[in-house]
């Protein structure tokens, strides 16, 4: 068996979340809640420390203040160590300026120096914002069994995402032949999962080679189409469960998926835990009278009205006459008494005021501003807005953090709408057909 140690793993974390609407605009991906309980970051930091790999390091660039005290100095993942270890790899000012990362190569050339230093034999090189569970171990074999200069871990999906992700062809021996990033259509439906395992002195060498061309710096724009070309590039096919949750619809349908008789993906597998950090909390209360099924109910929760399908974050409070229903709601919020919350997506400390029905309705228009992200019939609400008592609003609706009582717009928000909170105005956009 491989020994992992001598394997370098770098975390890219830095990435904005645009695709996560108003859930990403306080937040990098990886820092957003995922299942109550967990941020999305703590599925790739368990498996590698569940694979034996305590050498690790997180590239971060946007707002990352939430990410960087969630991970701390990575006691929870057994990662606070005199050697190895986890360490937190931002922009750094130069003479004049701050020199952000340019791309996903660029935030890897920015830091050749540490990576140098590490006298690793192979660096992993890994995506922050997919939720899944991965024995790295297995990968790194299959890497140096085919004495490859770069695997690619690879994942099937239907074909009509391909303009998500990275796509592959390989032939019989599993050798990429092609790879093309984010494509309309593709002949296969072979994704790149953003996991590579890298010889550490080819890496090192194609990103001075990047940086040469004065190219946009991107593994899956710029380095991997030229190694398929050029070095032994293989394919490692992984079957298990794995969901790219920087995607709106794909992060509430992984959620979701938590809540399945028979979840695919294990949160209670005692074999591979997935570790977070987690503050101490009472136990959650469910009080007489409540009603909760399907749902996920983290501790500190006070349940006092009815509980559908849902996922709710330690903290949340559910007034009597309340309803939740297929919905995600996150730490301290507080559900007012009578109030209806269906299909919707509630960051923390929001309050839905009492007798508000939110995500309410039949109309399906897509949003006016983000259709791409919310015409599936959830509608989101951003961290610390106040909904006003008997709000009605309909379904794929953004609303933008931070809205308070005396400036939201009008308790009667069309679905497709946005409420947007811009200095001494809120406004209500509505959409046009």
């Amino acid at each position: 068996m491989t020994t992992l140690k001598r394997v370098l793993a770098l975390v890219l974390a830095g990435g904005p979340g645009e695709g996560l609407s108003i859930l990403g605009s306080l937040r990098t991906v990886p820092a957003v809640p995922f299942a109550g309980k967990y941020r999305v970051i703590d599925f790739v930091l368990s498996n590698l420390v569940n694979s034996g790999i305590y050498d690790v390091a997180v590239l971060t660039q946007y707002r990352p203040h939430s990410l960087n005290d969630h991970i701390g100095n990575g006691k929870p993942w057994d990662l606070d160590r005199m050697h190895g270890g986890i360490k937190i790899l931002q922009p750094y000012a130069k003479a004049r300026e701050i020199d952000w990362f340019k791309g996903t190569a660029d935030a890897v050339y920015q830091n050749l120096r540490f990576v140098r230093e590490q006298h690793a034999d192979l660096v992993l090189v890994l995506g922050a914002d997919h939720v899944y569970k991965m024995d790295f171990q297995a990968l790194v074999d299959f890497h140096l069994a085919r004495e490859a200069d770069l695997t690619v871990a690879s994942h099937e999906i239907p074909g009509a995402d391909t303009r998500r992700f990275g796509m592959l062809e390989v032939d019989a021996e599993r050798r990429v032949t092609r790879f093309v990033e984010k494509p309309w259509s593709f002949p296969t439906n072979i994704a790149s999962m953003g996991v590579y395992v890298f010889n550490r002195e080819t890496l090192v060498r194609r990103i001075e080679e990047d940086a040469r061309r004065h190219t946009p710096h991107d593994f899956g724009s710029n380095i991997l189409p030229r190694m398929v070309e050029s070095d032994r590039v293989f394919s490692y096919p992984f079957q298990g469960y794995w969901r790219d949750v920087g995607f709106l619809p794909e992060y509430y349908g992984a959620n979701m998926d938590q809540i399945a008789d028979v979840p695919q993906l294990d949160l209670y597998d005692a074999t591979w835990r997935i570790h977070t950090r987690s503050e101490e909390r009472a136990p959650a209360r469910i009080e007489e009278g409540a009603v909760v099924d399907q749902s996920l109910v983290c501790h500190g929760c006070i349940i006092h009205g009815t509980v559908e399908r849902s996922i709710l974050s330690p903290g949340v409070v559910v007034a009597p006459g309340a309803i939740v229903r297929d919905s995600i709601v996150m730490t301290d919020t507080l559900i007012e008494a009578g109030a209806v919350v269906d299909h919707c997506v509630l960051d923390k400390q929001v309050v839905v005021g009492a007798g508000a029905r939110i995500g309410h309705g039949d109309d399906y228009r897509p949003n006016s501003q983000e259709p791409e992200l919310l015409s599936f019939g959830v509608t989101v609400v951003g961290k610390r807005t106040i909904l006003p008592r008997d709000a009605v609003i309909g379904r794929n609706c953004k609303i933008d953090a931070e809205l308070e009582l005396g400036t939201f717009p009008d308790i009667a928000i069309e679905s497709g709408d946005v409420v947007e909170n811009r200095p001494a105005v809120t406004s209500v956009r509505r959409y046009r057909s």
